[in-house]
């Protein structure tokens, strides 16, 4: 369909040369001398873009500006003026004008205001798919190799990067592929954990950094020089913070981002507390049995999280006034924000943030959210969209505002489950989809990673013959009773506790104030 074009300018005779050109290219061009006659045709007719002359007779550029806005508020307006002084070029970009343009312009000024307003989308789809096919070809030679522990950081990076710009593009082709080249990394991935994870902490390999030394080994060392507020938002994805990152550099200069690798099970239970203690779940029940809560015990799992940090700040030797918040809910969030100059008297802040983790659950139980966050992209959107909102936006920007270093981190990220994989337990069995403990468990066994003792990976023994089991990439349990309700039911939820890119390459972020 041909583009239409409104072009008001007083001295339009002595742009013809310029409409000409436009007209060869394949765009139609209406001329008008005056913004009254600016105005009157574009209320007459639609336009895809109008080009407006800042200083003409009658009612000027800025005020054509604001009547046309008023009638045709979407409609991309492109300024063209003589002069350059500043408060016309910041009442004009108030007015939200698509560009601004500084006479005399030449024909291919004009030209490429046009394809940046109106091909734009259409000339980055091409760009970026030419561009993924071609990092295509490279990942999937790097999934064919034998990726160490700091090459796989970077592969997911990269799926991430490109997750997040096809988002962008109308072309959901590419989209469909990197899903494919995705699935094959989480399978690859799956191999390289089951592998390599129980190597790591026992020190037959070099381990990555994992939250459970994260404190000591990357938080600690900076309670020499600065006053860091940490901020865990509980089950932050790579790529939610990938999409949240443009927000806080408002405010923050990111110092240092990494991925970090949590450790299993993918749990708040198991990695937050782990994170706090600065040692393994079974090093934590060994040594605090009065604040461990085992998969069979009733009440909350994470309760004790500022005893374990104090006890870990003390076995460090850190004797420095700090405090511990948890935000569970609206209110105590606004609560925080409105008592932040409190918590500038302190050498150390942590704050737990659970909306993220909440949400995930929320979407399995809610039919409303399923449908706000019926993908992957729309997932990532909505957490952007609760954090603008948020007292924790408000709590980022005072905390800038005060000078103050911030470092966020989480325990584990989540993963879109769509394979049911049948299991068979006890009536103790713990409920969570992703992983399993306890006795005479039945299942296939190249359906799942499996820890035939526990303590081989630090986690508590709950009888002599219990152990645990993971699901891996998009899998999740189901008992075969009443199986079809549940696949239903939990099919394309988010969910945590296994093997999955997703889940255990989560993000480390050093921020700065601007």
């Amino acid at each position: 369909m041909q583009v239409k074009i409104l072009w008001a300018d007083d001295e339009i005779e002595l742009l013809k040369p310029h409409i000409l050109f436009l007209e060869s290219k394949g765009y139609s061009v209406v001329s008008v001398n005056n913004g009254s006659s600016a105005v009157d045709e574009s209320n007459e007719q639609e336009f895809d873009i109008i080009f407006l002359d800042e200083n003409m007779p009658g009612i000027s550029g800025l005020e054509a500006l604001a009547r046309i806005k008023k009638e045709r508020p979407y409609v991309p307006v492109v300024m063209i003026t003589k002069s350059e002084e500043e408060h016309i070029m910041e009442e004009a970009i108030g007015s939200n004008i698509a560009d601004y343009l500084i006479k005399p312009v030449n024909p291919n000024q004009i030209l490429l205001s046009i394809k940046k307003n109106l091909d734009s989308s259409k000339l980055v789809s091409q760009k970026t798919n030419s561009s993924y096919q071609q990092e295509f070809r490279e990942l999937g030679m790097q999934l064919n190799s034998r990726l160490d522990k700091d090459e796989w950081t970077e592969v997911y990076d990269q799926l991430v990067y490109w997750e997040i710009k096809l988002d962008k593009i109308e072309d959901s082709g590419m989209k469909e592929i990197l899903g494919m080249q995705k699935k094959e990394a989480n399978t690859q991935f799956s191999k390289f954990i089951s592998d390599n994870y129980l190597d790591w902490l026992n020190g037959v390999e070099e381990s990555p950094q994992m939250i459970h030394t994260l404190f000591k080994n990357k938080i600690n060392p900076q309670l020499d020089d600065s006053k860091p507020f940490v901020l865990v938002i509980d089950n932050l994805r790579y790529d939610q913070w990938k999409m949240l990152s443009p927000i806080f550099s408002k405010y923050y200069s990111i110092s240092e981002e990494e991925i970090i690798y949590s450790i299993l099970p993918t749990a708040t239970q198991y990695a937050r507390n782990a994170f706090f203690a600065g040692l393994m779940p079974s090093e934590i029940a060994k040594k605090f049995p009065q604040w461990w809560k085992g998969e069979e015990d009733e009440g909350s799992k994470n309760k004790y999280e500022k005893e374990l940090l104090g006890s870990q700040l003390k076995r460090l030797g850190r004797d420095i006034k700090w405090s511990y918040n948890k935000i569970t809910n609206l209110d105590a969030g606004k609560k925080l924000a409105d008592n932040f100059s409190t918590l500038l008297k302190n050498d150390l802040n942590v704050i737990v943030y659970n909306f993220v983790d909440m949400l995930s659950h929320a979407r399995t139980e809610m039919e409303v959210i399923r449908e706000l966050a019926d993908d992957e992209s729309a997932y990532r959107s909505l957490t952007v969209s609760w954090f603008d909102h948020s007292p924790l936006h408000d709590i980022v920007k005072k905390c800038a505002e005060s000078g103050r270093k911030m470092i966020i981190t989480t325990d584990h990220g989540t993963v879109r489950v769509t394979n049911p994989v049948k299991i068979v337990g006890e009536r103790s069995t713990n409920t969570n989809l992703r992983y399993k403990t306890g006795r005479n468990l039945s299942y296939k066994d190249k359906d799942v990673f499996q820890i035939k003792d526990p303590l081989e990976a630090y986690l508590p023994k709950s009888s002599v013959s219990s152990e645990f089991v993971f699901t891996r990439d998009a899998d999740y349990f189901v008992y075969p009773n009443n199986y079809n309700h549940f696949v239903n039911y939990y099919g394309n939820t988010f969910q945590h506790g296994g093997v999955s890119l997703e889940e255990i390459l989560i993000p480390y972020v050093e921020l700065m104030p601007k």
